[in-house]
């Protein structure tokens, strides 16, 4: 017992010798670290994402036993059957392949035309015909002589489909009569012989053809026959063959295209700057050449670089020429849909004929001198795109340089001819060539609502120089034109142009014995510009037929296209149109 309570004595004094301990001094010790320590990865404690538990008491889940006691319900429920939501139809839009109109109006002016396109073996086989005609018996008031006119085309056409390429073969023929009424202002109708002829009638006949092939390196051709006469004895023929081949190389497409051309003619009577008719006129123009080209595509850029090199041949005067021409296009995307930049420089050998003098001033004399206009480059640089969704422009600047520029020039007065065909009074035009400078601008607006309204207006505006120091003869400075369709509804339809030319200057001459042309005693007569508006209007009575009304130069200004020649005043005209299967 005794030495029981020693023990338990010794065991409270220990705490009370080490707490005695502590409070003495220690003193300092310096520790020296040889090496910085680096943890490794190995070394660190990974906390595990779902600590286990270390508990002695665990609750035990205790097992559930459970069953479904299912009791059938009655149901009368059906499922409707699913419907897909209905889409209105618009009625399909009547086809028809042949249809015909007519129609009258005051100066007794008729309007008739016919079309029909029938199709063989399901499309692979077509046959176009076409009849086309306008007239008019109206005289011009204080004009002496008759002013009647009128217009007839026929056309038809072949064209055959096969798999990997398609051709046409086509004729046509037309008729034109027009009158040279537009006496000097100075000549009364006591001054003019009573046997005077003053009609002229122009013919035409004419073979084409074309083949484009899809798979062949050949990729279109053409051929164009025509032969051209009038009522005074002139008469020319015009043979034309063009092809473009094409030859892919890699990403750039190489292009070659070829051509010839041909155009001769004569005249019965010389040029009216002759106090004599005789001689006549001959000429004889052999043009060939070729346009070696590629085409490069890089994203949103367009390049075609290309040089025209033609061969021209007088026949009649044993002289040739030879031509280098550019022909450079390009193209680039600067904003999609929105503004698309482009530019190019062009040139070429262009082929006169009195064909195309005829149709461009049907009141030429038939003694003209044609020759080639040598187009030596037309540069231009524009863009175009849309302001809106459904507002297009273009804006686009011009330069170009042509030497031998065919412009009309009223014929001189000459007494002294007695041709058979009266158009030596002053009463008809010439060709006059220079060689002109021109500045031009161009700027077009359009917008298109629906596709069932159309507004759009353009204007050109050109600055002429001309080697001679003359006026560039009958070019306008400001062509403007004003244009609108509107469809009302499905029965109704709506329409209106207006077009403005602005000044143009002529010279009005008298031929002398003695006298060279250059010196002939003249006048410059100045054009005043003038307004030309028209509306039309249609109104559908079914699916076939269709009624339509016209009215032309509704201000009813007597204004002079070409000096001397006024026009009529207000025309209308009224008819139907008939629409129906062959």
């Amino acid at each position: 017992m005794k030495m029981t309570r020693i023990l338990l004595l010794s065991l409270m004094l220990i705490p009370i010798g080490i707490l005695n301990a502590q409070e003495k001094d220690l003193g300092t010790e310096t520790v020296t670290v040889v090496r910085s320590y680096r943890p490794t990865v190995s070394e660190a404690y990974k906390i595990r994402p779902v600590p286990g538990i270390n508990d002695s008491i665990v609750a035990r889940k205790m097992p559930i036993q459970y069953s479904i006691f299912s009791v059938p319900v009655a149901s009368t429920f059906v499922p409707a059957k699913g419907q897909a939501a209905t889409v209105d139809k618009t009625e399909r839009e009547q086809l028809f392949n042949t249809y015909a109109s007519f129609g009258l109006g005051n100066y007794t002016n008729a309007l008739a035309d016919f079309y029909t396109s029938l199709d063989y073996d399901r499309g692979k086989q077509l046959l176009d015909l076409g009849f086309n005609h306008f007239s008019s018996r109206g005289d011009i008031d204080e004009t002496f002589l008759n002013t009647d006119f009128y217009n007839t085309d026929l056309d038809v056409t072949y064209a055959r489909r096969e798999r990997e390429w398609d051709w046409n073969l086509g004729a046509g023929v037309s008729h034109r009569k027009y009158n040279w009424y537009g006496l000097p202002e100075d000549i009364s109708e006591t001054d003019i012989p009573g046997s005077i002829d003053e009609a002229q009638n122009y013919f035409m006949a004419e073979l084409k053809g074309g083949v484009h092939l899809t798979n062949s390196f050949l990729k279109e051709g053409g051929v164009l026959v025509r032969g051209f006469w009038d009522a005074a004895g002139s008469g020319e023929q015009r043979i034309a063959l063009n092809g473009d081949l094409e030859l892919p190389i890699t990403q750039e497409t190489f292009t070659l295209g070829i051509h010839v051309d041909y155009v001769g003619g004569e005249f019965d009577n010389g040029p009216l700057t002759q106090l004599q008719s005789e001689p006549g006129i001959t000429y004889s123009f052999l043009q060939t050449g070729i346009q070696p080209g590629v085409v490069l595509l890089r994203d949103d850029l367009k390049l075609e670089l290309a040089a025209k090199i033609v061969l021209g041949f007088d026949t009649e005067n044993n002289e040739t020429d030879f031509y280098i021409y550019p022909a450079v296009n390009a193209s680039y995307v600067l904003s999609e849909e929105m503004a698309i930049a482009y530019a190019g420089v062009e040139g070429g050998l262009v082929q006169n004929s009195y064909y195309d003098f005829s149709v461009q001033n049907p009141f030429v004399s038939p003694t003209l001198m044609v020759m080639p206009t040598d187009r030596q480059y037309e540069a231009y640089l524009g863009i175009r795109g849309q302001l809106l969704p459904e507002l297009t422009y273009n804006l686009k600047g011009i330069y170009r340089a042509e030497n031998f520029l065919p412009l009309f020039l009223l014929n001189p007065e000459n007494d002294s001819r007695t041709d058979e065909k009266g158009y030596y009074y002053g009463n008809s035009f010439r060709v006059f060539y220079d060689d002109v400078k021109t500045l031009g601008l161009f700027a077009e607006l359009e917008l298109s609502v629906n596709r069932n309204f159309t507004l759009g207006v353009n204007a050109t505006v050109n600055d002429y120089s001309t080697e001679t120091g003359n006026p560039a003869w009958n070019l306008p400075n400001l062509e403007a034109s004003l244009f609108m369709d509107y469809q009302i509804g499905s029965d109704w339809y709506f329409g209106a142009s207006l077009f403005y030319v602005g000044e143009r200057e002529d010279l009005a001459s008298v031929a002398g014995a003695g006298i060279p042309p250059e010196a002939f005693p003249s006048q410059i007569r100045n054009l005043e510009g003038f307004f030309d508006a028209n509306l039309h209007l249609g109104y559908h009575l079914n699916t076939r037929m269709t009624l339509f009304a016209r009215a032309s130069n509704l201000a009813n200004n007597s204004y002079q296209r070409w000096a001397n020649f006024r026009v009529q005043g207000l025309q209308v005209l009224a008819g139907a149109s008939y629409k129906f299967d062959l």
